[in-house]
């Protein structure tokens, strides 16, 4: 296996191949998460083929088993709020070096062999030479707690290729619903809930 490093991917049959391994990578998360964790494929499109996003892709012959993609302007994502960065790392963002993984992705059938951390090996000493804020956001189902998890594993991968780096916990957001609709009497909820006319409005 081998690892290759790419930005700007505009060719349609790598972009396939890249979407395919990343499509079959989510399927399993998809009934489990309350986010939309996957991207649509125009998303993933628009994702690769932005100059300032870095690519690595570990490949089993001529197929890609794992893949992340690291952004590297905050501003060109729609997931983190500029500001809160600007206020808490000033020095980071005075230095354009907030980056942030957008996925990292694993083939099932190779999740067992290590190819996390062959993508690791290449792409966090990237990141330690520019000195970056490297950050990764995860679903309660890959992180069930504040420590362990997927958290924990990115501090392992680091010790382990660049040294001692602290990871910091952000945030946490939880989600919640209200539920209208009653257990015993699920026809009392159309009723409370069915529109009124323009009329009645106003």
């Amino acid at each position: 296996m081998f690892v290759t490093r790419h930005t700007h991917v505009i060719d349609f049959v790598l972009a396939d191949k890249f979407w395919r391994l990343y499509e079959t990578a989510y399927a399993g998360i998809a009934a489990e998460a309350v986010t939309r964790e996957m991207l649509y494929r125009s998303e993933f499109d628009d994702a690769i083929a932005d100059p300032s996003n870095r690519i690595w892709a570990l490949w089993d012959d001529n197929s890609p088993v794992a893949m992340t993609l690291i952004a590297t302007d905050i501003g060109r994502t729609r997931y983190l709020s500029r500001a809160y960065f600007e206020h808490h790392f000033p020095e980071h963002s005075r230095r354009d070096a907030i980056h942030y993984i957008m996925w990292l992705v694993v083939h099932p059938a190779y999740q067992a062999k290590g190819a996390i951390v062959r993508l690791a090996r290449e792409c966090l000493a990237l990141e330690a030479s520019d000195g970056a804020l490297l950050v990764f956001d995860t679903p309660a189902v890959n992180q069930p707690q504040a420590t362990g998890g997927f958290a924990e594993m990115m501090s392992r991968l680091a010790k382990s290729f660049v040294g001692d780096a602290p990871v910091h916990h952000l945030e946490t957001q939880h989600y919640y619903a209200v539920d209208f609709q009653p257990v015993s009497d699920p026809d009392a909820t159309i009723e409370l809930h069915r529109p009124r006319s323009r009329a009645a409005r106003s």
